[in-house]
Parts: structure tokens; sequence; C-alpha cells
């Protein structure tokens, strides 16, 4: 879904190379994983934006009707209840682009693979 232009670098990049309509909400996604990872260090990691410490937290990527958002099958678990109204699986959740982002369930979740990665229980390496 991303402009085929150059390739981003940077996470600022991937946003801008989305389509106009859909920025705002990547914005929105990047502040909010940021705020409630703080100094995670921020990057692409599989042409997707990514957080992390040592390790990988949380990352997300935009596509036609979606935004998926990858933060561990364990996160995905633990917040099950919360995430009836969307689609899942293993690792992933998808948000609707016609629908308002749930920042509070982002944050939530990427706080959750902070607390993760705090205990050594992070799932992903870089």
């Amino acid at each position: 879904m991303l402009s085929q232009k150059s390739k981003p670098t940077i996470i600022e990049e991937y946003i801008e190379a989305a389509p106009v309509e859909v920025q705002q909400k990547l914005f929105q996604m990047h502040g909010c994983i940021r705020a409630a990872a703080p100094g995670a260090t921020e990057g692409l990691k599989w042409s997707m934006p990514a957080y992390s410490y040592d390790r990988i937290l949380v990352t997300f990527a935009v596509f036609k009707n979606h935004i998926g958002f990858y933060p561990t099958p364990s996160a995905v678990k633990a917040f099950a209840k919360s995430l009836t109204k969307y689609k899942t699986a293993e690792g992933s959740i998808q948000f609707s682009l016609k629908d308002p982002l749930p920042l509070d369930i982002i944050s939530k979740i990427t706080k959750y693979r902070v607390q993760e990665y705090l205990r050594d229980d992070a799932k992903w390496k870089e």
C-alpha cells in the first residue's frame, strides 16, 4: 500500500509514503506507541515500523483496508477479551481504516510488551 518511489528508511518516511488519507492514523499510532514505550529504538524491520529495546516490542504496517499491529502472540492472548471486535491471528491484530484507532488498547498492549521485556519474556530478538 506504500508508494514505491523510494524505499523508506525511517518510520516517518514510511508514514509519508502511505496514502494521504491514512497518514494521520499512522502518525497517531506512532505517537501512541512512542508514549507507551519511552526510549524504545525506532526503525524499520521487515519493512514495517518497529519499536524495540534489545528486542522488538511491537511493529505495525498499513494495508489497503486495515493497519496490522504485531505485538506477539502472548500479547494478543493476554488482551483477547478487549479484542473481540477486531480480526486477530496468533500474533496480530487488524484495525480497520474506516474506524478510529483504539489508542487506549494499543497503548495498553505496548506497555504490556514493555513489561514482558523487563521480565525477559520477550519473544522476538533483533
